[in-house]
């Protein structure tokens, strides 16, 4: 299965050239599969599905929610109907998609849930309903940032939520196993921060440029993604790919050097360059035996308009590596 899907992504730079195709174009991208297709969710107004069959050619197949979830008002004002940061995780044959409703660099933020018996659209039993709120932040009452949930099972079989963005750093949180409510009494951890400004306000992000975790697990660690830096800045993008690891799900992480990633630590693993301005909130998945780096890279050329990039990980003395040689071989297709 891996040789085939190599394949043909080697073979899609071919096809993209030759006939010009469109590519996907995702902000946060995250992947599962169901039966013979993978799905795609992304940022974007009621959270953007795509359907795939090879992990190369892609078609539109609706959205999550198409008005918005009746809560998100209350979060944010000024809610413009765009769902940020999505994670899709099953759990006993159902599918729970993870989404944050927010107001652009405050905490102003809330994470929901919403749970759907299938992806298929053709099934009858397909459709999502919304669980509701599941953690909000507060300017002023918190110092940390209620957006990009990433959910993962912990090695006691426990169900985790990474969450966060600037201020101060990364967060972790059990979740109950209904995954739709925090676990009581609630347990908490720190997972990774950036230096920032001590003087800034609370309700300011200040300058610890991290965020959009994804804990990925392998063998017996658990490796922390996080992107450092800026996104949405178009040519003035400097996004990129860091990680640590652990053999705890809770921490403490740290990168190849021993840093810890709680004081600033993070070993890289992709970063722009001439034809990719920046990349970044990636998430990271082992399919049919090889482990797969998902994530949306600006290509110079086309404005800096992020496009959906899916490159094989190789690995280095227990270490994630990706070619950034790979990001202009394998590409994706929108297939109207």
């Amino acid at each position: 299965m891996f040789n085939r899907i190599l394949a043909t992504l080697l073979l899609s730079v071919v096809f993209s050239c030759s006939a010009r195709a469109v590519q996907v174009e995702v902000h946060d991208p995250v992947l599962t599969r169901e039966g013979d297709f993978y799905y795609a969710f992304s940022t974007g107004p009621g959270i953007t599905i795509y359907q795939s069959a090879d992990l190369v050619n892609w078609r539109r197949t609706g959205r999550v929610f198409e008005t918005e979830p009746e809560w998100a008002r209350d979060v944010a004002a000024g809610f413009n109907g765009h769902l940020w940061a999505p994670d899709i995780f099953e759990k006993d044959g159902r599918f729970y998609l993870f989404y944050s409703v927010s107001a652009f660099g405050k905490n102003t933020s809330g994470m929901g849930v919403a749970v759907t018996e299938t992806l298929d659209p053709d099934a009858p039993d397909y459709g999502w309903a919304d669980q509701g709120m599941v953690l909000r932040s507060v300017p002023n009452r918190d110092h940390w940032n209620a957006i990009d949930p990433a959910i993962v099972q912990g090695e006691n079989g426990g169900y985790w939520m990474s969450f966060g963005s600037f201020w101060e750093g990364l967060k972790l949180v059990r979740l109950d196993p209904s995954l739709t409510r925090l676990a009581q009494p609630e347990e908490w951890y720190s997972l990774a921060k950036r230096p920032g400004d001590p003087h800034a306000a609370d309700s300011s992000p200040g300058a610890g440029a991290i965020e959009a975790p994804y804990i990925f697990r392998k063998g017996e660690w658990f490796y922390l993604f996080v992107s450092f830096d800026f996104c949405c800045r178009k040519g003035d993008s400097t996004y990129n790919i860091r990680v640590g690891r652990s053999k705890s799900v809770t921490g403490p992480y740290v990168d190849r050097d021993g840093t810890p990633m709680l004081a600033g630590g993070g070993t890289l693993v992709l970063e722009g360059n001439e034809r990719w301005t920046a990349v970044g909130h990636n998430s990271a998945y082992t399919i049919d035996g090889q482990d797969w780096l998902v994530f949306h890279a600006y290509e110079s050329a086309d404005n800096h308009l992020q496009k959906l990039r899916i490159l094989p990980i190789s690995w280095d003395d227990g270490w994630p590596v990706v070619d950034p040689a790979d990001m202009d071989r394998m590409t994706t297709n929108l297939i109207e």
